[in-house]
């Protein structure tokens, strides 16, 4: 690294040698042949201010390695401790008046002080107003005056070209401005997130760029920088942003509620592919296929049948399933929506009260990781009332936990559940391993996660 810096500082130099004392670089042009020469610093004079420096520090539970020699003596030493971390990211201010700043769950998880630093210096600590780990946004707030917000764009218009500015810290690197388009939309798949419909873009992103700003050249907030894709952890030309609209619907749900409260359809089914549509004769190429429908879920109460296609959530058009989901669960428990859907034939809209996930069918490993594969439902089967597990796949996780299709989950160490919600607010409270107590048919099973 020394080497390369020493060589562009020769290069610099050498650079100037060419240039004569009488040369005023202040006066290079600012128009060739008539056109004024473009540039995005009057934009960015603008928009910087509202982006954030977080520094967090803490200590973080780790599990150890344990020496089988210890209890061989009898000098048993615990399985996890303790340790001093601390960390650099970015953030947004999206609230001047309240002091809001918004950024990734990840950049913030386990800090016990999180300190803001403005563009001008000014550094604030800040409080946790709430977090969601499965989109991995964080609200914070920050008490200080003549604030500068960064208003927001709705990304459900953007189109794949469109130009885009990432803003952040990369490296500790206070106010990066990197440039580019925007490579894909609606990417999902990445097993980066819980709930994935990221904008893809080819600004550079880099460590330290996490919940930053990516703005269109209105320097309007298009998305909340969160991911990047590259074998050596450094930018490729492949980065990730939660779509500001996204952002939005789960910010507002943890101010007014403290939390965010997911929305549920109650469907199954899959992204339409060209079999599908050829099979059984549709006349559209993209949407949501649903395959089946759960009884008194939101879908249903609605009139949403199997075998319909969901083309649109509130007039935006629908790429894959996984994008349905995204939107749905983060727009909200008790929201409508509009969907646009094709049914023989013919394109309709169907306007549906989503209710929330505690009520109706979620994938497992939105309760834990350890249970990807399964898919539960609030529910009762055989007059045993818990959470039923409709499908497991294979050789997944599920599977080798031991969990099969029909068992219904009625306890959480000991702990009696009714709802899927139930279930992953116990979970989420629980540091070691966690027992869940089954019924199959008529015998009970407890199952261990570790």
């Amino acid at each position: 690294m020394k080497l390369k810096l020493s060589l562009l500082t020769a290069a610099l130099l050498s650079t100037s040698l060419l240039v004569s004392p009488n040369t005023a670089l202040a006066k290079l042009p600012m128009a060739v042949d008539g056109q004024t020469m473009p540039t995005l610093a009057p934009m960015l004079e603008r928009v910087t201010p509202g982006v954030v420096s977080i520094q967090v520090s803490g200590a973080k539970e780790v599990r150890r390695r344990v020496d089988p020699f210890d209890y061989f003596f009898g000098k048993p030493q615990p399985r996890s401790q303790k340790r001093p971390f601390s960390g650099l990211g970015s953030g947004v201010i999206i609230d001047a008046g309240e002091g809001y700043v918004v950024t990734n769950n990840h950049v913030i998880a386990d800090a016990e002080k999180i300190i803001v630093t403005l563009e001008d210096g000014r550094e604030f600590e800040a409080e946790l107003v709430g977090t969601d780990k499965e989109s991995d946004i964080a609200l914070l707030e920050i008490d200080g005056d003549d604030l500068t917000q960064v208003s927001l764009a709705n990304s459900d218009k953007l189109r794949v070209g469109d130009f885009a500015v990432a803003i952040g810290n990369p490296f500790g690197l206070s106010h990066t401005v990197t440039s580019g388009i925007i490579s894909a939309l609606g990417r999902s798949g990445l097993n980066i997130e819980g709930y994935e419909d990221f904008i893809q873009t080819d600004a550079a992103i880099n460590q330290g760029n996490s919940g930053g700003a990516l703005v269109n050249l209105r320097g309007e907030l298009i998305g909340i920088n969160t991911a990047i894709l590259g074998a050596s952890g450094g930018n490729v030309g492949i980065g990730f942003a939660i779509p500001s609209n996204m952002m939005k619907n789960l910010v507002d749900q943890i101010v007014e509620f403290g939390q965010v409260r997911r929305g549920s359809l109650g469907i199954e089914g899959r992204t339409l592919d060209a079999g599908i549509a050829k099979a059984q004769g549709f006349d559209v190429k993209q949407g949501a296929y649903v395959a089946r429908v759960i009884t008194e879920s939101a879908a249903a109460e609605a009139g949403i049948l199997a075998n319909d296609v969901i083309t649109s959530v509130n007039g935006d058009a629908i790429h894959s399933f996984a994008e349905l989901a995204s939107k749905i669960a983060t727009i909200g428990e008790g929201r409508t929506v509009e969907l646009g859907v094709y049914r023989e034939g013919r394109n309709r809209s169907i306007e549906v009260t989503l209710k929330g996930q505690g009520e109706a069918q979620a994938p497992a490993d939105k309760v834990h990781p350890m249970l990807r594969g399964a898919v539960l439902e609030s529910g009762q089967r055989n007059g045993n009332k818990g959470v039923v597990v409709t499908s497991v796949e294979p050789r997944s996780p599920a599977a080798r936990v031991g969990l099969e299709e029909g068992d219904v989950i009625m306890q959480v160490n000991r702990q009696r559940i009714d709802s899927i919600r139930d279930m992953s607010n116990l979970i989420d409270d629980i540091q070691g391993n966690i027992v869940l107590g089954i019924k199959r048919g008529r015998d009970s099973v407890f199952l261990l996660i570790q």
